[in-house]
């Protein structure tokens, strides 16, 4: 049902990041750190919780519980599965659980493309995707959309077939030509470049030279050398919640031994409030904002109510009385 009504609402979804992305920057939210829970037996998986509070017309409380199995991948089962608990922000009672892989997808997604359409070079013809699975899928969905001039979408990826899948998806649902190549140099020329992949470390060296004006969507957050980010436009979501997880950009601030590197927020983006050199590629780093999850969810809801599939269960919270 989730996917269903993100499918045919993608314009509302962003405008829900972008009104969600303002007011985050206005102090109109709560977005605490996330919490990881790691295995010892399990190095690469993890889940994840993240809370929050969005103010606004929103006025939610809510908690995506995310899993990361990256080796579900090779048994073809998707990297991520979620649920999304909501809450009223009057008596702090749970209101609904979603599933939410597909929210968590549609507002990266949607993120991803929102700083697209802000950053992108004057002339853009080329995107790259370096990694092929649901997130880049979900990205291409929404920026090959919203983001005008695109005649080329190039695809590269560690496993040859998921790749040839994205080419295929992209070549069937979008009047562009799509290919897929062997080498991360030739995927890493495009105007927009879109990191996707489950890289625990950087792998593009700190020789990679990106172009003046190229945009990076660094979506993955920890594919690329923290050298590289200090010779670039640096865009965070938020500050201090990119600069932890040993992401690029937490790299680049212990490398550089300060924050100076960054150049502003996304809010700062859509509020107009920030100058980018010319001379520079520009990289934007989400680290992603519960807040956007709580902000999605909550439409998916009341789309869902409106519409009747929204299942109620009975006597679900057992007291609603003291007395």
């Amino acid at each position: 049902m989730a996917d269903d009504i993100l499918r045919t609402s993608r314009t509302t979804v962003l405008e829900l990041v972008h009104e969600t992305y303002l007011l985050h920057e206005a102090g109109a939210s709560i977005n605490p750190d996330s919490y990881f829970l790691r295995f010892p037996d399990k190095p690469n998986s993890r889940v994840i919780a993240l809370p929050g509070y969005l103010g606004g017309t929103f006025d939610k409380i809510g908690m995506k519980w995310i899993a990361s199995f990256p080796d579900n991948v090779a048994s073809g089962r998707p990297r991520a599965s979620a649920a999304l608990l909501l809450n009223d922000y009057a008596t702090g009672s749970p209101i609904a659980c979603l599933e939410s892989a597909g929210i968590s997808a549609a507002r990266t997604a949607a993120s991803a493309t929102l700083a697209a359409a802000r950053l992108k070079p004057a002339e853009t013809r080329t995107v790259s995707f370096i990694g092929s699975g649901i997130i880049a899928r979900t990205i291409a969905d929404y920026l090959l959309v919203a983001v005008q001039g695109i005649s080329e979408a190039v695809v590269h990826d560690l496993v040859p077939a998921s790749g040839a899948n994205l080419v295929r998806y992209i070549s069937e649902e979008y009047p562009i030509t799509a290919k897929f190549v062997d080498t991360l140099n030739e995927a890493l020329e495009s105007d927009i470049v879109v990191f996707a992949t489950t890289a625990p470390t950087p792998y593009v060296t700190p020789a990679t030279e990106f172009h003046p004006g190229q945009l990076v969507l660094n979506i993955s957050l920890r594919d690329i050398a923290p050298e590289i980010l200090l010779r670039s436009n640096n865009v965070l979501d938020d500050v201090d919640h990119c600069l932890k997880a040993e992401t690029s950009a937490h790299l680049a601030e212990r490398l550089s031994d300060g924050r100076e590197f960054i150049d502003g927020t996304i809010g700062d983006v859509l509020r107009g409030e920030i100058e980018l050199r010319s001379d520079r590629a520009t990289i934007f780093s989400p680290f992603g904002l519960g807040v956007l999850d709580i902000a999605v969810g909550s439409f998916v809801l009341k789309q869902a109510r409106d519409a009747g599939k929204a299942v109620e269960i009975e006597n679900f919270i057992g007291e609603e009385k003291r007395w």
